[in-house]
């Protein structure tokens, strides 16, 4: 297992409670002061998907499954979680079964786009990855091959105070991490072959870009 879903499997339930209200009142109250971008960047993906209504979706790096669930809860007539780390695939098939939609949800392990499902799926959602990614081209360039309506996904940005703080912290947990501002995701689309395509900026200082993909 690389490191980064070294570090997500190990850190499963702990990132779980992130998500529906998990957390103590004082932690969900500093979620939603320092890591808005994360519920900020939820709300504007599905925004951006629109009628998800008979649709196949591909999230990539699900993690512990709420992309998964919403877009199932939104009408998706199926939908493929993958993500690299075991125990976050756990938490994601425990979350849909409690929605009793198991039969429409699919959970495999590995590396995108190496274990990529061989179909194409109508959306594919990237939330939160392109953080931990060597290669973005070529991972752009997968989901653009994947993909026949469209795509949103996150970039982390650049910032002169939260980008080396971070930097820090995922050094000392051995996890690599990858920040970006437009120009360099300008690039990664030009060299990923990507034409259609606009990049929100996520208000605040510090937020993720989050780039809507439309093939």
């Amino acid at each position: 297992m690389e490191t980064s879903g070294k570090f997500f499997h190990e850190f499963a339930d702990t990132f779980d409670t992130f998500y529906d209200g998990k957390r103590s009142p004082m932690m969900q109250w500093i979620d939603r002061k320092y890591r808005s971008d994360m519920f900020l960047r939820f709300s504007m993906a599905f925004d951006f998907l629109g009628d998800l209504n008979g649709k196949s979706v591909l999230d990539i790096g699900c993690g512990s499954g709420p992309y998964v669930a919403e877009a199932l809860k939104r009408g998706a007539a199926h939908v493929t979680g993958l993500d690299p780390a075991p125990n976050m695939l756990a938490l994601a098939k425990q979350r849909v079964a409690q929605l009793d939609m198991l039969e429409r949800a699919r959970f495999v392990e590995g590396y995108f786009p190496d274990e990529s499902p061989k179909e194409t799926f109508d959306h594919a959602i990237v939330m939160g990855v392109l953080d931990y990614v060597h290669d973005a081209h070529r991972f752009i360039d997968g989901v653009r091959r994947v993909v026949t309506v469209g795509a949103t996904i996150s970039f982390p940005s650049t910032h002169w105070f939260r980008g080396p703080v971070r930097m820090v912290r995922y050094k000392l947990r051995n996890c690599p991490l990858f920040l970006y501002d437009v120009e360099k995701i300008i690039r990664i689309m030009q060299a990923a072959s990507v034409k259609n395509y606009k990049i929100l900026k996520l208000p605040g200082a510090g937020m993720d870009y989050v780039v809507c993909l439309t093939c």
